[in-house]
């Protein structure tokens, strides 16, 4: 993924506070391997468990000889996306067919380690881990390996832990340009009000507020 220098996050902060505010679901993608096979991707629920990521799959997923087989793997997931149509973006005292169009939004990918899990303990651990994340509310049994009802469901999974090696953060929503032209857009994102919109100008008016002008700031920071 190309990230420009104003594209990037200011921190791990940055990337962590966006991830807490979204669902966690993205793309696990991992060599094939069959070098002239295209590559493997499974869309699935993840939880950030510390420095690492933890989910399960159905044992029956295809994926599994891929993975065990990979040094690296990546997870990807991207958020808040608009499209910015071209007569949003011409420069000033230019006609608006000038502009040019883009796309806004934020990515978050995780370069890891694959290590699969088998053991029933570690597995309900990873269950437990996810329930807590994805459904705090609770609703639902205790998850343990010999007790009822997912004792006897544990086998039909495997779990997987992702070391995570490095994150790669993408905030995209031209923040190189003034600040004039970014609220402008802001302001059409808003009023268009469709799909993911609202979202992309909340990011894009949380940007313009922490980074201000970018062309103004002292070469070298982000």
């Amino acid at each position: 993924m190309e990230i420009l220098p104003w594209d990037r996050a200011t921190s791990d902060r940055e990337w962590r506070a966006w991830l807490a505010t979204t669902e966690r679901f993205g793309l696990l993608t991992a060599n094939n391997c069959d070098p002239a096979a295209a590559p493997i991707v499974v869309p699935t629920h993840f939880t950030l468990a510390g420095d690492d990521i933890w989910l399960h799959l159905s044992r029956s997923n295809p994926a599994w000889p891929h993975l065990e087989a990979a040094a690296e793997v990546r997870l990807a997931l991207t958020g808040d996306h608009a499209y910015v149509p071209s007569y949003w973006r011409a420069a000033p005292d230019t006609p608006v067919t000038d502009g040019v169009p883009t796309s806004y939004y934020t990515s978050v990918q995780f370069v890891c380690h694959p290590a699969v899990v088998d053991d029933p303990d570690a597995k309900a651990g990873i269950l437990r881990a996810q329930l807590a994340d994805l459904q705090p509310e609770g609703g639902h049994a205790e998850v343990t390996a010999d007790g009822p009802p997912h004792a006897r469901m544990l086998p039909g999974i495997r779990g997987l832990v992702l070391t995570v090696l490095r994150v790669e953060a993408k905030f995209k929503y031209d923040d190189e340009k003034p600040v004039g032209h970014r609220s402008r857009v802001s302001e059409r994102l808003d009023e268009r009000n469709q799909r993911l919109d609202r979202g992309a100008a909340r990011q894009q008016r949380r940007r313009r507020d922490l980074l201000g002008d970018w062309r103004e700031r002292p070469e070298g920071t982000t």
